[in-house]
């Protein structure tokens, strides 16, 4: 499958060459940034780790400690964050979110919500090698209810796949009875099938919904659960929709407003920057009354703006 991301492999690639220009970047008295984020970003991710490694041979010296001596702020978090393979990226995050004073429920929801079944299998595997501890235990004791059983359906990565045809109707009719048709909301139901059908299989469970209940599922969502329970749902819903769709609004929500949620405007643009950003350009467009080029240009400054906007790799006018 071609990628959907604004950031692509360079094509004449040299990890040496690029070490000495990051090196000279760094040398002496004051940094050239520039020239730091316009090689990074027109890197892939595995030239990058080729690039630390090539650093580390010629020099003797890590990368990722060089770049954190000389850079400072968010355009450091956000270069520390490209440095990193994805799957690392996606095990700190998680880490963060649950060991941090209170947890970032956000973090959970949106890395459990949108990441492949086999993605989530291989960030449980990587958070147990690096912290020696279970990433399910982890969540479990430092959440409750419903939310925590979404959550670790989630993490069980056992979606099925396909349509079952023979099951959509009784799918949308248990969720209409577990919600509009019932006093009280019967969670379990919808944890069950929003947690385990494939996103092919509940975009015809939501059409059915809508054809029975009169409502779209997300009306509903809205009305019956709360908190973040409700968050976890909406995004497992938008996920099954349209992945850069969900991604799209996550943006727009993040700048929206007063003052800018940097943690989430970062992890989404470094996340999905190799995977869907065309598609999320493209929806960002379409639902919003401007692109995302220039809500992040309107929302953010100097050298954290101009790597953002390299990341996002375009305006659409």
């Amino acid at each position: 499958m071609a990628s959907r991301g604004s950031v692509k492999a360079s094509g004449n690639f040299n990890a040496n060459a690029d070490a000495e220009v990051l090196h000279k970047a760094m040398k002496g008295l004051g940094t050239d940034e520039a020239a730091i984020l316009q090689l990074l970003t027109a890197r892939s991710n595995p030239q990058r780790q080729q690039i630390k490694a090539a650093y580390k041979t010629l020099f003797g010296k890590d990368l990722i400690h060089d770049l954190k001596g000389e850079l400072g702020g968010k355009f450091e978090t956000l270069i520390e964050a490209l440095m990193t393979t994805p799957i690392a990226y996606d095990v700190t995050s998680l880490h963060h979110a649950i060991k941090g004073a209170g947890t970032e429920e956000k973090v959970l929801v949106e890395i459990l919500a949108s990441r492949t079944p086999q993605q989530v299998k291989d960030i449980v595997a990587a958070y147990k090698q690096e912290y020696d501890h279970d990433l399910e235990k982890d969540i479990c004791g430092d959440t409750s209810g419903h939310f925590q059983n979404l959550l670790v359906i989630l993490l069980q990565a056992s979606r099925q796949t396909g349509i079952q045809q023979e099951n959509i109707q009784s799918d949308a009719e248990a969720l209409f009875k577990a919600g509009e048709q019932k006093y009280g909301t019967d969670e379990e139901s919808f944890i069950t099938i929003l947690g385990n059908r494939s996103a092919e299989h509940l975009r015809k469970v939501f059409d059915a919904y809508m054809k029975l209940s009169g409502y779209e599922i997300e009306e509903s969502i809205k009305r019956e659960t709360s908190g973040s329970l409700r968050d976890l749902l909406l995004a497992v819903v938008q996920c099954a929709r349209s992945i850069p769709g969900y991604f799209a609004e996550t943006l727009y929500y993040a700048m929206k407003g007063a003052g800018t949620d940097d943690a989430t405007l970062m992890r989404v643009m470094v996340s999905r920057s190799e995977v869907d950003m065309l598609d999320i350009r493209a929806e960002f467009r379409r639902k919003f009354a401007c692109s995302l080029y220039s809500m992040i240009k309107g929302d953010t400054s100097g050298d954290y703006q101009n790597t953002l906007l390299l990341l996002c790799g375009g305006d659409d006018v």
